[in-house]
């Protein structure tokens, strides 16, 4: 973030990935609604975007690149952005993203170190896309599975970010690589409070269960598990699956919201009239400056 005038700011974020899905159009829109995440998560307003681009050309046709871009074109004018350029390497693994410009007021925009004891935590999406990304890989997920992992990825969380700045909220955070417990620790973290997490309120895709207790499970993941262990306390009757759901890294996930209790039900409703893909209440911010997180069932 940098402060322009006293009511202006511009923010700046970056990011690619490689493919998670074998349609070049669905990685593109999954790319370009992952980058624009971020300025999503800080309530800005993005402006325009540069592409990055990995491809190997002497081994896929240009007309798969192409379709990436296309995708990823298509999901930055959803987005009311203008993709105003980029850069292209030649590599043999695929990547795409973008670089992201956006603008807010200085007093408007949302951290992820601001949040406080009482706060009702709420999250926009259903957990599992790093399960789902490993199942397409090793071709354990249905047809109509990745359908719907690719309908939540390339969902823009514009809408979830509009409803916070119409109600208000105290922070907010994208759900992403680090998963939703690494992603809660750093605003546990940050605001010096800690966090109750409840289980069964954690929104996850139903096929995820299985997919997990099979070891369908990202190499990411487990990394994010184990990071976890210094900070997660988990109720002794949360199952190994669950704890890896937890922990699953994402792409494109949904925001994660700090919200007064006072408001809680007001930017609930805000989020269901705008159509935002999931609205679940998983947990509380608790007075405990050492930032864990408890997990019941």
């Amino acid at each position: 973030m940098y402060r322009l005038a006293p009511d202006l700011a511009i923010v700046q974020t970056v990011d690619y990935i490689t493919p998670l899905v074998d349609d070049p159009y669905a990685y593109g829109q999954i790319a370009a609604a992952n980058a624009l995440s971020d300025i999503y998560a800080m309530a800005a307003r993005p402006l325009f975007a540069l592409n990055i681009v990995a491809f190997p050309t002497s081994e896929l046709p240009l007309d798969v690149l192409g379709e990436i871009l296309r995708g990823g074109a298509e999901k930055a004018r959803e987005a009311n952005v203008t993709v105003a350029g980029g850069h292209s390497i030649d590599d043999r693994e695929p990547k795409y993203g973008m670089a992201v410009t956006g603008v807010a007021h200085p007093d408007a925009i949302l951290r992820n170190s601001t949040a406080r004891p009482g706060d009702r935590l709420l999250l926009t999406k259903p957990l599992g896309m790093g399960v789902i990304s490993t199942a397409i890989k090793r071709d354990l997920a249905s047809a109509e599975l990745v359908e719907r992992a690719v309908e939540i990825m390339s969902t823009l969380n514009r809408s979830a970010a509009e409803a916070v700045a119409e109600v208000g909220a105290h922070a907010a955070t994208d759900v992403t690589g680090f998963g939703l417990l690494g992603h809660l620790h750093g605003m546990t973290a940050g605001s010096r409070v800690g966090a109750k997490i409840k289980l069964a309120s954690v929104p996850v895709l139903d096929e995820v269960w299985q997919l997990a207790r099979d070891g369908v499970v990202p190499g990411g993941t487990r990394r994010n598990l184990t990071f976890a262990g210094d900070f997660v306390h988990f109720d002794r009757d949360i199952s190994a699956e669950a704890r890896l759901i937890l922990a699953d890294a994402q792409t494109s996930g949904g925001l994660l919201i700090a919200v007064a209790t006072a408001r809680s039900d007001a930017l609930q409703r805000a989020l269901r009239d705008r159509g935002v893909p999931v609205v679940a209440e998983i947990g509380e911010l608790i007075d405990d400056p050492s930032g864990a997180i408890q997990v019941a069932p």
